[in-house]
């Protein structure tokens, strides 16, 4: 029987749910409509399993992003997730949203060295963002932190390492900061990026409290990348 994953992206200002089968790709939907997600994310979920003859109960986990980002959107897409593993006794998969943008980075590019450091960017407010830093297997080098983009961030960034971002907090970079990062363009939130990730935990059997677990909220934000 293959094992069938229901991904669920709500923290960001696309609502975007998708099957996959052994993290193969099975169905996507999705609206750029950042006031959808109260409204849609339940009926794109519906339709998805319809679309594929089954129902939760078939489902081998459902994985949804867990921040950070957008408050209520997280709320929307854990409360269902939450509520589709409760009610089905099926395990519930928890992935980093930056984690998930640094998995569509890497899609996007070459292979570019051991030296590149994927550095995915959430817009916050004015001049913020979330960040986390990736190596090219997509292992954390850069915790998780707000920081704010001005001349002291600059200089938080080493020489000897190739960096590449993108993700709507990568909007606010210009030329004219001279920051040593590589744009890249249309990396965007989507549960296309969450189901193959989401297989790994699953084979992994990494699962979380369906009852316990809580979406990552980031409030303080630094002036400077912490070491």
């Amino acid at each position: 029987m293959p094992n069938i994953i229901l991904s669920i992206e709500s923290s960001g200002p696309i609502c975007s749910v998708a099957l996959h089968s052994d993290g193969v790709l099975l169905k996507h939907l999705f609206t750029n409509d950042p006031f959808a997600h109260g409204e849609k994310m339940a009926v794109f979920v519906n339709e998805l399993l319809e679309g594929a003859g089954i129902s939760v109960i078939d489902l081998a986990a459902v994985a949804v992003s867990e921040g950070p980002g957008s408050y209520t959107g997280l709320r929307i897409g854990v409360s269902l997730a939450k509520g589709l593993c409760y009610a089905s006794g099926i395990p519930l998969i928890a992935i980093d949203t930056l984690q998930s943008l640094a998995f569509a980075m890497k899609q996007s590019l070459p292979q570019p060295g051991e030296n590149a450091i994927l550095l995915p960017m959430i817009d916050a407010r004015r001049m913020e963002v979330y960040l986390a830093g990736y190596d090219w297997t997509l292992n954390k080098v850069i915790e998780t932190i707000p920081v704010i983009l001005d001349e002291h961030f600059k200089d938080t960034l080493e020489p000897k390492f190739k960096y590449y971002t993108g993700g709507n907090g990568a909007l606010k970079i210009s030329e004219s900061m001279g920051y040593p990062i590589e744009i890249l363009p249309n990396i965007d939130f989507s549960a296309l990026n969450i189901g193959p990730l989401a297989w790994e935990h699953f084979k992994a059997k990494n699962f979380v409290s369906v009852s316990d677990f809580e979406p990552v909220y980031l409030k303080e934000f630094a002036v400077v990348l912490k070491k």
